[in-house]
This record gives C-alpha cells, structure tokens and sequence, in this order.
C-alpha cells in the first residue's frame, strides 16, 4: 500500500509540475516557434532592432508622435510601414525617417494620408488578423508549413501578409484569407523561397 500511495505521489507531483511549465513558460512556447521561423535567428534579431529603432526614431519627432498612427513591422530586412498621417508633408518625413535605419533592405509604404482611425477600428483589425491567423492552424494540406511563418497585419480592414514562403503555402494562404468576414483588401508582401 506505501508503494501504491508513493506512486501516486510522484505521479501527481510529475503531472503538476508538467501544468506549471505549460503555463509559467510561455517564452520556452514562443522560442519553440522561432525554431520553425524560417529567418536565421540574426536576422530575426535584426528585424526586431529595425522595429525599435523605428519607433524610436518616429517618437522623438513631435508632430509624428501627436498626429499619426504608424505601424512598422519588418521580416527579412523587408519593412512594412502602414497607418495614417494626416499630410503628404508627414507621410515623407516618416517614409524618409524609416529608410535610413540599419539593415531596413526596402520599404513597403502603406500610409494613407488622412486622420488616424480611431481605437474601435483598430480593435476590429486585431480581431481580423486573429481570427486569419487561427484560420491558418487549420491547414494540414502542406506537410512543412508552419502558420507562424507568416506575419499578419490588418490596417483598416486591408491585409498585409509577409514572410518568406513558397508559392503553392502563398497561394493558400491568400485564399483562406480572402474567406475571413471584414476585409476590405489583401497585399502580399511576401517573398518567395522557390
């Protein structure tokens, strides 16, 4: 019986440790997808640092800080800026800011010069870009894809797809897209491996 119970011990010792890892460790689940990234790590670092310096660079001007609403997301040294500047003025200013940061290879300038949208349609593009980015778990047709290969952006209902793939993952990624409610268009800034 001591045997019996010592087991049982360990077992529920083993099980409830396995519980805490899964939900204390979320940066071992996140380093788990950046093995499947298909960047080297060195580039994903400096995509990260292109991002940060972008930001950095765009809020130590005033007038952008106050008055725009940008988004920069790089992948591969290809950087994507989308949002809305209320003038043509500030629109270049930002465009010109981003293309002299380190490592940035091309820019993908999605700016609409208008006002920036307000909080409600931003929350709704998160939406959008959640509920595509759960419709990619769901392709089980394409033995190596990984759906987090892909980054997904959503600015005012528009789509921006990146990442490095191949044409036939592209391809159906575009169409499980295009199925998703709320989207006003898709843009492809991807970059083919085949």
């Amino acid at each position: 019986m001591k045997i019996f119970l010592l087991i049982i011990s360990l077992i529920n010792t083993v099980l409830l440790n396995a519980c805490a890892t899964v939900s204390n460790n979320s940066g071992i689940i996140q380093a788990a997808g950046l093995l499947k990234d298909r960047r080297p790590h060195n580039i994903i670092e400096s995509d990260k640092e292109i991002e940060a310096d972008a930001y950095e660079e765009l809020n130590d001007d005033e007038d952008i800080k106050h008055y725009c609403h940008i988004n920069i997301y790089a992948y591969n040294g290809a950087t994507l800026i989308t949002g809305e500047a209320p003038t043509e003025a500030l629109k270049v200013k930002i465009v010109g800011i981003i293309q002299v940061i380190t490592n940035v290879k091309m820019i993908h300038d999605h700016i609409v010069v208008t006002d920036p949208i307000d909080s409600s349609l931003q929350e709704e593009d998160h939406a959008i870009t959640q509920k595509i980015k759960k419709s990619f778990k769901q392709i089980r047709s394409m033995h190596d894809f990984d759906p987090n290969t892909i980054k997904v952006v959503t600015e005012n209902g528009v789509v921006f797809l990146m990442g490095l793939v191949q044409r036939d993952e592209g391809k159906v990624v575009i169409n499980l897209t295009k199925l998703q409610p709320g989207i006003k268009q898709i843009v492809t800034v991807f970059e083919y491996i085949d």
